[in-house]
């Protein structure tokens, strides 16, 4: 019988971030440097230039690996980096099929710049499968998911796509930032990439950008670190480190998010100021039970409809705990208005189209007292 695995917030701690050789650090330390010094013409210690690597990112993108389940992962200046360097896999005349409703920074990049390149791009509702199936063409060379959709908090079935996309040839990459490795396993489910936005769940103290590709095959590890090399679109040393001390409590932060993720959603959907709230926990979702069966958590990420543009400034304006910004999985409570903020680029026809109305709001539940979070949403709602 092989060695029995250990067990995710063991890996979490322990995997890539053993003590430092020279002197027992128990932190992987923070290597500032651009250069190393080399013994010998052709002859190193493993490091030239660190473009190309730096121990303290090789550590992060060893611990990231384990946590998805991956072969190798390689990180990125930001989820942006990440997933452009994911595009480069692509030549002219390549087509892809992406989640109609990513985050709207993905279809910016998609449309506005690659598509200056020759490459193509068709948006389908991947919660149904089949119109994966439909938009698939012999060009096409990828598929790209995003589960939980950003806001609408639409599931896709990872393991059906990735059926569909492997029949035909095509490789499936999930984005995973939403629940991050803790709660969905997207390479067990036969994605062939995961990538996240690290700045969200993944570093979760919203003190650091990062984004990173976790790959299942040589050539994508091969691909990728040439990207790192040629382009040099790399995560920081300290920044790799800020990720690598938010990876150590993932396992904690990600039950306390969802276990006040769930209660807030409960309350909302009582509440009489809310027309309704898009979360895959409560049990009127409509993909309720495929995220129960694919996720083992709901998360903390929930969106909820106010009316109007008018009544959700109100709300914003009124909040004391919980902060109007932009980004999601930090520790505080996050609250964002997608429509100006998130959504802004793909303009009122995109976001008429997904159901992004001017009175939607998407929160990211912290982990702050639940009772203190709640009080303060209903406060905001009721206008006290």
């Amino acid at each position: 019988m092989g060695e029995k695995k250990l067990g995710f917030a063991t890996r979490a701690i322990h995997d890539g971030q053993e003590p430092e050789q020279v002197t027992g650090a128990v932190n992987v330390p923070i290597f500032l440097t651009s250069t190393y010094q080399q013994e010998e013409i052709g002859k190193h210690k493993g490091h030239e230039y660190a473009r190309l690597t730096n121990p303290t990112r090789d550590a992060l993108e060893e611990s990231l690996c384990s946590l998805e389940g991956g072969t190798s992962a390689h990180v990125f200046a930001s989820g942006m980096a990440a997933i452009t360097a994911m595009l480069t896999m692509m030549k002219t005349g390549d087509h892809v099929v992406c989640s109609d409703n990513v985050y709207g920074g993905t279809q910016r990049v998609f449309d506005k710049v690659l598509a200056n390149y020759g490459l193509t791009f068709t948006y389908v509702d991947t919660s149904v499968a089949e119109n994966v199936a439909a938009a698939i063409r012999p060009e096409t060379k990828l598929v790209h998911v995003e589960t939980p959709t950003n806001p609408m908090m639409s599931i896709t079935d990872i393991r059906a796509v990735a059926d569909i996309c492997h029949a035909k040839g095509v490789e499936l990459s999930v984005d995973n930032t939403f629940l991050s490795p803790y709660f969905q396993q997207p390479i067990a489910l036969g994605a062939d990439i995961v990538m996240h936005s690290t700045t969200k769940f993944l570093n979760g103290h919203s003190d650091g950008l990062g984004g990173v590709l976790v790959c299942t095959k040589p050539e994508q590890a091969e691909r990728f670190r040439f990207v790192q090399k040629c382009t040099g679109g790399i995560l920081s040393p300290f920044e790799s480190y800020l990720l690598l001390r938010g990876v150590k409590t993932l396992a904690v932060r990600m039950k306390q998010h969802d276990a006040n993720g769930r209660a807030v959603a409960e309350f909302l959907a009582g509440h009489k100021a809310v027309k309704k709230v898009f979360y895959p926990g409560l049990a009127d979702h409509p993909q309720h039970e495929l995220a129960t069966r694919q996720q083992s958590g709901f998360g903390s990420m929930l969106s909820l409809e106010l009316g109007s543009l008018e009544r959700a400034n109100a709300f914003a304006k009124r909040l004391r705990l919980g902060y109007l910004a932009e980004s999601l999985g930090g520790v505080e409570t996050l609250i964002c208005h997608p429509a100006t903020m998130t959504h802004a680029a793909i303009g009122a026809e995109g976001r008429a189209r997904l159901g992004i109305t001017d009175g939607l709001m998407r929160i990211s539940v912290g982990i702050e007292d639940v009772e203190d979070i709640i009080a303060d949403l209903d406060q905001a709602l009721a206008g006290r």
